[in-house]
């Protein structure tokens, strides 16, 4: 679409809608179409007027319908000749999808045959996702788009969202506004620094914001025109990608000390110059680095760290519904005792979620951190490990200061015999852990700390298990059948999203997560406890997403933390029906409408 060309956007809201006055779109002046839908007003858009005609409205993957294109649109927007005679349905390009699809038998080009649809035509992409979510989510996001970025220099066709790299010092601010759209909802950014369990990978990460961002549309209904992948290149310390010729990366040392923060300072200050309200997820920052960077801008910048956060939130929510699952209410949370495996950024971002919980419970920090016993590869983290010549991150030394009771570098193995823990959490992404235990939470699958079916061999089948990555139904000795639940932040981040921005809130504070935690736990029926699942099915994500963003919203108002929301009373806030239909009627849906020249 030329620069400057209008979009208008006909929708059959009223003017006024549950008090709240709506803003109806009339002509919108862009160089793009990914204005289409604003989350403040009901997604009941039935025409799309533009300028845009001929071959640009195909190469547009916004405005693309293929062979879905109707006879009269082909006529009006001047691409008779340039497809197929038959006109197809939506339904029946699905079809065509699915047949293809099933033929690839390698998950890299599965990946890649989606990506490509993505970058073709939008509508379809998310209509097929959304379909299929249980059989796609594993390819376009975990354990598949690990491999995928592990190979993104040799598989990468066309760019996705922009890039910013130590190249660009003093030029971000004007970069910023290359990208042709002025309003975007959700960025996800990474430095490739720690990529799931994979380590630095530099700028190859950036397959990372991509596969999060199909997420926040496909579940949790946010507009596909308003996200943003951004990768900051902030070169690697990966031999391998340094000598690779064909890596698309700086290649150079990773930037570290002030000469790193100095780029991620540049960065938000252009951010917020260009779109000051947007939801900025920081994802997959390594270790000492995570932690500052959301410590030091959670304030500044509406944002959150999923690898610390979502991650703690979505932990949170597994162990509420392992206390549902025992007979016992949320609040005895403050009474478990927790042996941990690994002192990672993620990993103690867990511990802090749970600690939270316990306080919100009743105890006080001190008592909630005493039910924390923190392992890493040097064994039990203790006080006296301060006095060591190590470097230790400033919650490292927060959870060691606190424990003196239990012998320095003890063994894992040991450390569990001798506090005999409720819950005994997997965050190292060290394999095969010979222990018994409760909650492993990991990606991909190849780092997670042990299987299910070793977990259930070793128990006997009397275990709780959960993983990041989705492992297969395990058939005991005596021939039963045990699901198996998959403890991954995609049933969190897009839902928090969405009661983000639908309430316009300044800042997603820890009462928001630990809400977002309880509503998803939430999801989760009794009849499903009792075959110890804790977490809901994927293939009801949609749903998840919106009951997360409820809670999310609910949680906002009640801190007047929600700007957009002021105009609804109490009552329907605490309504669930209302509140179903108010936040379903905001999300997006994957669905071709009738596209006009003006």
């Amino acid at each position: 679409m030329k620069k400057g060309s209008s979009i208008l956007l006909l929708t059959h809201c009223s003017k006024k809608t549950n008090n709240i006055k709506l803003l109806i779109p009339t002509t919108i002046t862009t160089s793009q179409i990914r204005n289409y839908w604003d989350h403040t007003i009901e997604f009941k858009s039935d025409v799309i007027y533009t300028k845009e005609t001929g071959i640009d409205i195909m190469n547009n993957c916004l405005l693309n319908k293929g062979t879905a294109f109707s006879k009269t649109e082909r006529d009006r927007l001047r691409i008779r000749g340039l497809l197929p005679s038959c006109v197809s349905t939506l339904e029946k390009q699905l079809t065509r999808l699915k047949e293809r699809y099933d033929e690839i038998e390698n998950d890299l080009d599965k990946y890649q045959f989606c990506s490509q649809l993505q970058d073709r035509n939008e509508t379809l992409f998310y209509k097929f996702l959304t379909t299929y979510i249980k059989e796609l989510a594993p390819i376009i996001y975990t354990p598949t788009v690990g491999l995928a970025c592990q190979n993104f220099s040799h598989i990468f066709r066309r760019s996705r969202g922009m890039f910013f790299s130590v190249e660009d010092k003093g030029e971000m601010k004007n970069m910023v506004h290359n990208y042709p759209i002025d309003e975007i909802d959700v960025i996800v950014v990474t430095d490739g620094g720690r990529i799931l369990g994979l380590g630095d990978l530099g700028a190859n990460g950036d397959g990372i914001p991509i596969g999060k961002l199909a997420l926040y549309v496909a579940a949790g209904g946010i507009n596909p025109g308003r996200v943003l992948p951004i990768m900051l290149d902030v070169g690697t310390n990966n031999e391998k990608l340094l000598n690779d010729p064909l890596y698309l990366g700086v290649k150079q040392k990773r930037l570290t000390g002030d000469a790193y923060y100095e780029i991620v300072e540049e960065f938000v200050d252009a951010i917020l110059d260009r779109w000051p309200n947007v939801l900025l997820q920081w994802e997959d920052f390594s270790g000492e680095k995570a932690e500052i960077v959301l410590n030091k801008y959670r304030n500044r910048i509406l944002s959150f760290n999923d690898d610390i956060q979502g991650t703690g939130s979505v932990v949170v929510s597994g162990i509420l519904n392992c206390l549902r699952a025992t007979g016992q209410p949320f609040s005895d949370i403050k009474n478990q005792t927790f042996v941990v495996a690994g002192s990672g950024a993620a990993g103690l971002g867990v511990v802090s979620s749970l600690k939270e919980a316990m306080k919100r419970e009743g105890l006080s920090d001190e008592e909630a951190c005493s039910r924390f016993y923190i392992v890493d590869k040097d064994g039990m983290m203790t006080k006296r490990r301060l006095a060591m010549d190590c470097e230790l991150s400033s919650a490292q030394k927060y959870y060691a200061e606190s424990r003196c009771d239990v012998e320095e570098g003890l063994p894992l193995i040991e450390v569990v015999k001798k506090v005999k823990p409720d819950i005994l959490l997997g965050l190292s992404g060290v394999g095969s852990l010979s222990l018994q235990m409760r909650l492993l939470r990991h990606n991909p699958t190849s780092k997670s700390e042990a299987t299910a079916e070793q977990v259930f061999r070793v128990t006997g089948g009397d275990a709780i298990f959960a993983s990041g990555s989705p492992f297969a139904p395990v058939t005991l000795q005596d021939g039963s059948v045990i699901n198996t639940s998959q403890a991954n932040n995609m049933f969190c981040y897009p839902g928090l999203g969405l009661g983000t921005i639908l309430t316009g809130c300044k800042k997603i504070t820890d009462e928001m997560f630990y809400a977002a935690s309880k509503a998803l736990a939430a999801t989760v029926s009794e009849e499903a406890l009792k075959k110890k699942e804790i977490y809901p099915h994927v293939e009801n994500i949609r749903d998840v997403s919106m009951r997360v963003a409820i809670g999310v919203m609910r949680q906002a108002h009640a801190e007047g933390n929600a700007k957009k929301l002021k105009g609804l009373s109490k009552d329907f806030i605490e309504n669930d029906g209302e509140m179903e239909k108010y936040v379903r009627s905001r999300m997006y849906e994957p669905k071709y409408v009738p596209i006009v020249n003006k």
